[in-house]
């Protein structure tokens, strides 16, 4: 802790004239100064020395260099290169192949990246809503030919060290991607994925567990009602309760009424019960051929042994066919179409008058016209990003609704493109003055254009999301050409971006009214435009509950008595192929010896920015790009203010700031930086529970040729912020609000997470009110009021306490070529938000400065000044049970159960964070998913100490509270082998080694304080996890009475619930 003295300094003797100039110089300086400029020299001297070491990367292109010696012609395992491609601006190779005997087409991507990536999609055109491509992607996981054990892909899951694995089903293609560091890995998932998809035993029961069934309400009794069940059907049935995506589905269904974009891919609960086992195989028997296959691959490993192992294991097997996939082009409309659609009510809002959403749609381009595609996706950016846009300005600026209408802007996920703008939280009354507002602004467009300075930040967005490095590059590459190929485009003129900016700039340059044309072509002139209005109706839930139980009563009444006896007995096969234990020995998978025994340790230094505030510098392969964080303290912040730092931390960088308004803020930072953001953090102590840190995060990142910018807005956003605008902050509350409440039925789970925990530790009850429930009410009802003068007048108080350099450090990642420059605006910034630096006293009495990294003194990876927080300790607090019960119409439940437990650097946090794994894969999928029908399910240990048990769109809610407590009796009674504990072993170094970009490299000692050492600490206690220490913390911190538990429910109104008076219903 620094100590400021209060005494007068003593006058000193002038030296003699000739004395070392260096001690004169110093005579005269105050002792802070002397000491400050005694930190400056050792920072410059740290600095430069971080400059000059060699860092450990390899700057070779080894993959890439490779992927180029391919020949066009050149024959290899079974497969013909077509195409050999090098993009330079994305350090990578292409190679375009096809296979001679399928004709299926395949893409390697060879870059110097080792999270190795591969995807097969297939092009799956459903004709109905049955949810079929849907229902399949779920089924072929469920065993193959050669891995007959039930579900291989979730028990891959525990059996690899992937960092990804997942499959998709979109309007149009299904796609299985997965990722993994490890050669070995890699070719495990391979056999996997590919014996999945194209040998799967599509068993009755799957499609059954899966899709949909008939089952009684309690599977063992015959007289209980039955009922549909199925993991598909209610994963659905959540999915449309979110009004967002509601609207985006009958948009698509309805701007492209002619073919498979007219159906519910993903299934329409009204409709999956039509799907029977026999169609099902029929897709998977014309769809699923190599010839309809679209393979990928990505990273460093080399590419024939890929090609050999799909062709022999897969491709060989097949003959040619032609396959019947194609989606034809939409045949355009001779004049626009209306179109209006029902939904649920918002349970929040307060006027029912104003819960109207509109949008206007038009119908583009065929997405394999590459450049048009480009062009068009820049334009949707230019009309709605942005307060400088022009539809925001004219839509979401006049007040009239919340925020703008879901799936807004370029949509190119189908055959032709669309761009759609409108409002949501409109007044129906609106409706025609917000479709004049849209068809004015497109003319004012056509007419004025757009400015320059708007194209330029637009593209320079471009050059930094490819100088950016990501740990997930291959599958974002992935995801980014599939729409354009699954049509038969080229997908390697898709990457080659650097070449469409400059056709895009040498366009505008020919023809200044380039843009304006395109608006006029695809806008004005466009007869294939819908309107869509969507308002909500009172008795909604009930008219889809009464069409559920007509449908069902429909089935149920052309049962025979033979069949509804099948019915019991198939449901009885069923419970009893869930309640086997399965062989798994035919799985390929890796051994607890291939993890490796350690890590990487991350080289950190610390110097002192303006000779107080410590700040962390990491040298990294960033490519040219600053990433620029800091953290400042909420210690000296009122409680009454806390709730509203959230709102605070969202519209602090959009109000304007300095000179600058709010629309020259945007402009300055879309022109200067990759985004500016600030986020509230609670950060929990790694060594007591009852410990935390409270502050707020400020992070962004820029071109290296931009950090001068860069940092004076953050200079002008801390010392002249701008909260005078009562308009703008009411256009962004509710933005906020609309995106918090859209947000609910997606993010359910995590929502009773953090209820559940509420009363666990000191910072339950601070996360409740930055990221729970209590937040998105308190944002529904600021968007109500009237005057948000009251709100406004917090923001200066926040900023005082906030926006400063007390209780703040900061970090940096650079190359070690921009260090020294980098350090030297890091400082400037922080002499400038200090001038007015004022001493304030913390509200808690009780604050423990500990060192960020305990073992600092002894830790020869960091030199430099040392860095220290200011934990919040609680020594009164006792943890208690609460159980509440949020009662939405959602047709499904999100629950959670929370636990207090250990924290971080525990030897049982290990054991635990094993068994959350172990319990989730062993017993709860089993009980949650596959018996209780819910899309999904399991146990996580956060880094707060805090076990959670949750369930995700589920149609149950009190008998899965009553499966997470048979959970804990399952893991005390031990019965788990060896082999169970490796698997979760596996499954937990797969997320302890999952890759970290650049730019993250040293977060974790950064924010949580957990060093490099501390990590290999961990690990070497997961490695020791025994059989013993997990029925050890499973009895002594899981058992009721044992710890503390919470609980929470997010769904519909429940009698058993309402009757036990130990619920809190809100």
């Amino acid at each position: 802790m620094k100590v400021i003295s209060l005494k007068k300094k003593k006058k000193k003797k002038k030296q003699p004239v000739g004395a070392d100039f260096g001690r004169q110089l110093c005579a005269r300086l105050p002792r802070r100064m002397l000491r400050q400029a005694r930190i400056a020299a050792k920072q410059l001297r740290v600095l430069r020395a971080l400059r000059d070491r060699p860092l450990r990367w390899s700057s070779s292109l080894v993959a890439c260099d490779r992927a180029l010696k391919y020949q066009v012609g050149e024959k290899v395992h079974g497969f013909t290169v077509n195409q050999v491609t090098a993009v330079a601006d994305l350090f990578l190779s292409a190679v375009k192949l096809s296979h001679d005997g399928t004709g299926a087409q395949y893409l390697h991507v060879a870059r110097d990246d080792s999270n190795n990536l591969f995807s097969v999609q297939f092009r799956t055109t459903p004709m109905d809503s049955t949810g079929v491509p849907h229902i399949l992607e779920h089924t072929v996981l469920c065993g193959s030919d050669k891995y007959p054990c039930r579900d291989p892909f979730f028990k891959m899951l525990n059996r690899s060290l992937s960092t990804f694995m997942n499959a998709f089903t979109a309007s149009d293609y299904t796609m299985y991607p997965f990722s993994t560091q490890n050669a070995k890995d890699f070719q495990n998932l391979l056999s996997v994925y590919l014996d999945a998809v194209f040998f799967p035993c599509l068993r009755e029961l799957d499609f059954w567990q899966e899709g949909w069934r008939l089952e009684h309400e309690n599977p063992n009794n015959a007289q209980t009602p039955l009922v549909f069940k199925g993991v598909v059907f209610n994963e659905m049935k959540g999915a449309f309760t979110d009004h967002e995506r509601l609207f985006a589905q009958h948009l698509q269904n309805k701007i492209l009424p002619d073919h498979t974009y007219s159906v519910v891919s993903g299934g329409d609960p009204q409709h999956i019960p039509d799907l029977t086992w026999k169609q099902l195989k029929q897709f998977h028997a014309t769809h699923y051929h190599p010839s309809n296959a679209r393979f990928f691959t990505y990273g460093d490993l080399p590419l024939e042994q890929h090609l050999k192992q799909i062709h022999e294991e897969a491709l060989c097997k097949f003959q040619r066919i032609e396959p019947d996939t194609a989606v034809p082009l939409q045949q355009h409309w001779s004049k626009p179409r209306e179109e209006h659609v029902i939904r649920g009510p918002d349970s929040f809002a307060s006027d029912p008058t104003k819960q109207t959403t509109l949008s206007v749609s038009f119908l583009l381009a065929d997405i394999t016209d590459t450049f048009e595609a480009f062009t068009l996706s820049l334009l949707s950016s230019l009309l709605i990003s942005g307060p400088n846009s022009p539809f925001y300005k004219a839509l979401i600026e006049a007040k009239m609704g919340t925020d703008f209408s879901p799936a807004v802007g370029y949509d190119g996920s189908t055959r032709e493109t669309c761009f759609s703008v409108g409002l949501q939280g409109i007044a129906e009354k609106d409706i025609g003055a917000v479709k004049e507002i849209i068809n004015k602004t497109i003319e004012e467009v056509i007419e004025s254009g757009f400015e320059e300075e708007r194209i330029e930040a637009l593209l320079h967005k471009i050059e930094l999301q490819m100088k950016h490095q990501s740990t997930s590059f291959g599958l974002a590459l992935a995801s980014y050409i599939a729409a354009c190929w699954n049509h038969n485009g080229d997908p390697v003129e898709v990457l080659k971006i650097s070449d469409q900016v400059t056709r895009f700039r040498q366009c505008l340059k020919e023809n200044p009214r380039f843009l304006q044309e395109k608006i006029k072509q695809y806008f004005k002139d466009n007869s294939h435009q819908l309107t869509l209005s969507m308002s909500p109706d009172q008795t909604y839930f009930e008219m889809q509950a009464k069409a559920e139980e007509e449908k069902l009563r429909e089935k149920v009444n052309s049962l025979s008595e033979e069949e509804k006896r099948n019915i019991y007995e198939k449901g009885l096969e069923l419970i009893a192929a869930q309640s086997t234990e399965q062989d798994i020995s035919c799985l390929p998978a890796l051994k607890v010896s291939d993890i490796q025994p350690s890590i990487p340790f991350t080289q950190v230094e610390t110097a002192h920015a303006a000779g107080e505030v410590p700040v962390q510098y990491c040298a990294q392969p960033t490519n040219g790009l600053v990433y620029f964080r800091a953290m400042s303290s909420l210690n000296t912040l009122s409680e009454e203010l806390k709730p509203y730092v959230p709102l605070f931390c969202q519209v602090v960088t959009k109000m304007g700031c300095g000179s600058l308004d709010y629309r020259q803020q945007a402009q300055q930072i879309e022109l200067k930086t990759g985004g500016m953001s600030v986020f509230p953090q609670i950060i929990p102590d790694n060594s007591e529970l009852d410990m935390y840190e409270q502050g707020v995060l400020f992070s962004s990142s820029c071109l290296d040729r931009n950090l001068l910018d860069m940092m004076q807005l953050w200079t002008d956003i801390f010392t002249h912020p701008h909260f005078e605008d009562e308009d703008r902050l009411r256009v962004l509350v509710r933005m906020v609000a609309q995106e918090l409440f859209n947000g609910i039925s997606d993010n359910g789970h995590l929502y009773a997470t953090v209820r559940a925990s509420k009363t666990l530790t000191p910072a339950g009850e601070l996360l409740e009110t930055f990221d729970g429930m209590d937040q998105v009410k308190l944002m529904m009802r600021i968007a109500e009021m009237p005057d948000v003068t009251s709100v406004l007048r917090k923001f200066p108080r926040i900023k005082r306490h906030l926006l400063n350099s007390d209780n703040m450090r900061c970090a940096v990642n650079v190359t070690p070529q921009k260090m020294l420059e980098t350090s030297e605006q890091v400082d400037k910034f922080i002499t400038e938000i200090s001038k007015k630096k004022k001493e304030r006293k913390a509200v808690r009495s009780h604050l423990i400065e500990k060192p960020l990294d305990p073992a600092d003194a002894d830790n020869e990876h960091v030199s430099g000044p040392r860095m220290t927080r200011k934990l919040i300790a609680d020594p009164t607090f006792k943890p208690c049970q609460m159980k509440t019960h949020f009662q939405f119409p959602f047709p499904v439940n999100y629950v959670s159960e929370c636990i207090r437990t250990v924290p971080y650097v525990s030897s049982d946090y290990a054991s635990l964070r094993i068994l959350a794994c172990l319990m989730t894969a062993k017993f709860l999928h089993g009980e949650i998913r596959e018996k209780g029908g819910a899309y999904g399910g399991g146990a996580k240990l956060s880094y707060n100490g805090i076990f959670a048990f949750y369930s995700y769109r589920d149609p149950n809610s009190v008998a899965t509270l009553a499966a997470f407590t048979s959970g804990i009796d399952w893991a005390k009674s031990g019965k788990f082998t060896q082999q169970d504990i490796d698997e979760a072993k596996l499954s937990v170094f797969s997320t302890v080694d999952a890759p970290i970009a650049p730019a993250d490299k040293g977060l974790n000692r950064f924010l949580y304080g957990i060093t490099d050492e501390m990590k290999q600490r961990h690990r070497e206690q997961l490695f020791a996890v025994t059989h013993e220490s997990l029925v050890h913390v499973a009895s002594k911190y899981l058992a009721f009475g044992q710890s503390t538990h919470g609980v929470s429910i997010l769904g519909p109104e429940n009698e058993n619930i309402a009757k036990d008076p130990s619920w809190v219903i809100r």
